[in-house]
């Protein structure tokens, strides 16, 4: 079953962004990845089968590998959600997670080793990729001399804004800006590692961060083709635009319309959304060992 929307009558729906849709259970937060797809910052019509499994499931992966930072987390197995939501199961199982109530954090925290995306293009413009003077000559996708943390402004609808190091200190203070950027590096490093084990490239990543009882924990998916850049490793060449495990595809196909990038989106074509599916599912097997997702 593709999910586009995730309704629970009787179960107060807290917020519906461009994947999740998030509800309030009292002493905990229910997160349900639905199959919906955005690109250009519209949510197409057309859901990618599978999606959101791989989103709730990948998450959970790296929460376990990821351990050194407490997180948000409680459980994804459906026997253990609460007896209110049992009736939900058809929508529920395998995409969604219990997790603990946080309050956000006002950036998305993004750390890039590769050279791609908007910070290649602010290089090309500028010569610097979130505020981070590099040196002259680099190529697209070029690995990065050092690991850059390039936070940005948080939108459910709509594009992030990239901001500098000054305005994050500003937003949340110089030692909880030092706390969260210093966690994201390691996060990342610790995440490449374990990626390039299996032949996958982690380009950039965007992590979020939130305060439950005093302490800083990551929240909200971690890892994913909806927040990375996934490249394969054989496949990366400076001075290319690697094949991505991610929506890209999506993108470069809708490049070939003609669409003016503003609602309403245009549906996507079996073979689109096949191949993306398709996409997802192998970066999940690559990245956890070929687990099974659950059925």
């Amino acid at each position: 079953m593709t999910l586009l929307e995730c309704n629970l009558p009787g179960i107060k729906k807290l917020r519906s962004g461009k994947v999740r849709e998030v509800f309030d259970l009292g002493d905990c937060l229910l997160i349900v990845a639905t199959d919906r797809i955005s690109a250009f910052d519209c949510i197409l019509p057309t859901g990618i089968p599978r999606k959101g499994e791989v989103l709730t499931q990948m998450t959970v992966f790296w929460f376990g590998v990821l351990d050194f930072v407490p997180n948000h987390f409680i459980t994804a197995r459906f026997e253990s959600f609460p007896e209110c939501l049992q009736p939900f199961e058809k929508q529920l199982r395998g995409r969604s997670m219990l997790v603990r109530k946080a309050n956000p954090l006002p950036v998305e925290c993004v750390a890039r080793g590769y050279l791609s995306g908007s910070a290649w293009k602010e290089y090309q413009s500028i010569g610097t990729v979130g505020g981070h003077a590099l040196p002259p000559g680099l190529l697209e996708s070029s690995r990065l001399p050092q690991v850059l943390f390039t936070p940005s402004t948080k939108a459910e609808t709509g594009h992030d804004e990239n901001i500098n190091w000054r305005q994050c200190r500003s937003l949340l203070g110089d030692d909880l800006a030092i706390q969260v950027r210093q966690q994201t590096i390691e996060l990342y490093g610790h995440g490449c590692a374990h990626a390039s084990s299996v032949g996958i490239l982690i380009a950039d990543t965007k992590f979020e961060f939130g305060i439950a009882d005093e302490e800083v924990i990551l929240i909200d998916e971690c890892l994913t083709p909806d927040s990375s850049r996934f490249w394969p490793a054989d496949s990366w060449k400076p001075g290319t635009n690697p094949p991505s495990y991610d929506k890209q595809f999506v993108r470069d196909y809708l490049e070939t319309l003609d669409w003016n990038k503003a609602d309403p989106a245009p549906p996507l074509p079996p073979e689109v959304v096949e191949k993306t599916s398709l996409k997802y599912l192998e970066a999940w097997k690559k990245l956890t060992g070929h687990i099974p997702l659950p059925a």
